[in-house]
C-alpha cells in the first residue's frame, strides 16, 4: 500500500465558525491534527482546504495544502478534488481521511484504520470503539456501527441497534479508502438510506462496497462546539 493522509477542512461550521484556526495553546487546531497524522507515520499528510486561511495555516505547520472549491458538498469530495490536483496519476492507492476537528486523536488509531485493507476484498476501512455508557446507547448523536463477527460493517445508524446483549459499537468517522473506492464513492448520488439517516457511509453500503472496521480503545474528541474546544485544550495540556 502507498498511503496518503488527507485532512479536509473548512471555515464554515454552524456551531463553531472558523474552528480549523481555533487557538489551542498558541497554534491553530489544524496544526495539531497535522501533528497527529504525521506521528502515525503511514505516508505524507495533506490538507484539502475550502478556504485560503486554512491553506496558509497548514503550510505554516509544514503540510502540503490544496485550495478546493468551497461549494463542494462533503469532505470526501474535497479530498478527491485535492488528490486530482496533486496526484492525477494515482500513485497513492490508499487515502486516509482524518477529519480536521480531531486534535486529540491517537496516531495509533490512524494507523489502525489501515489494518482491514490487508484483506483485498475490503473497499473502505473505518474505526469503532465499544460503547460503555448507557446514555450513548440511545443518543442519536452517537452513530452506531452494526458489525458482523469478522468486523464487516453491515449497517450504520443513529438508533439503538442491535438490541439485546452483546457489544454496541460507536462509529468513529475516520476512513481509509482504496483510491478506486473513493473515486467510485464520490461519483455516486446520495442514496436513500444516506438521506434518511444523514450518514454518508450508507451510500457506499447501498452501492455494494465492503466496509470493515478496526476496533480501537476509545473515541477521539471531535470539536464541534466551544465546550469541546475547551476540553481539547485541557486534554492537550495534560499531554504536554
Amino acid at each position: 500500500m502507498n498511503a496518503i493522509v488527507v485532512i479536509p477542512a473548512r471555515m464554515q461550521a454552524s456551531r463553531l465558525p472558523g474552528k480549523p484556526l481555533a487557538d489551542i495553546h498558541g497554534r491553530p487546531m489544524i496544526a495539531h491534527v497535522i501533528d497527529r497524522a504525521r506521528k502515525a507515520e503511514i505516508g505524507p499528510v495533506m490538507v484539502a482546504a475550502a478556504d485560503p486561511e486554512i491553506v496558509a495555516a497548514a503550510r505554516a505547520a509544514g503540510a502540503e495544502a490544496v485550495l478546493t472549491d468551497p461549494a463542494l458538498p462533503s469532505g470526501s469530495d474535497r479530498i478527491m478534488a485535492a488528490l486530482r490536483t496533486v496526484d492525477p496519476a494515482g500513485a497513492y492507492d490508499v487515502v486516509v481521511n482524518v477529519q480536521g476537528d480531531l486534535p486529540t486523536i491517537r496516531p495509533s488509531a490512524i494507523r489502525a484504520a489501515l489494518a482491514p485493507l490487508a484483506n483485498p476484498s475490503v473497499d473502505i476501512a473505518t474505526l469503532v470503539a465499544a460503547i460503555e455508557r448507557d446514555e450513548e446507547r440511545v443518543n442519536p448523536n452517537v452513530v452506531k456501527a452494526i458489525l458482523a463477527s469478522n468486523g464487516r460493517a453491515l449497517y450504520f445508524t443513529r438508533a439503538t441497534a442491535p438490541t439485546g446483549p452483546g457489544p454496541l459499537w460507536h462509529h468513529i468517522g475516520l476512513y481509509a479508502y482504496r483510491r478506486a473506492a473513493l473515486e467510485r464513492f464520490v461519483a455516486l448520488p446520495p442514496s436513500p438510506l444516506e438521506q434518511r439517516e444523514k450518514l454518508e457511509q450508507l451510500r457506499a453500503l447501498e452501492d455494494g462496497m465492503i466496509i470493515w472496521a478496526a476496533i480501537v480503545d476509545d473515541v477521539p474528541l471531535g470539536v464541534d462546539a466551544p465546550d469541546d474546544l475547551e476540553r481539547a485544550r485541557d486534554l492537550l495540556n495534560e499531554k504536554t
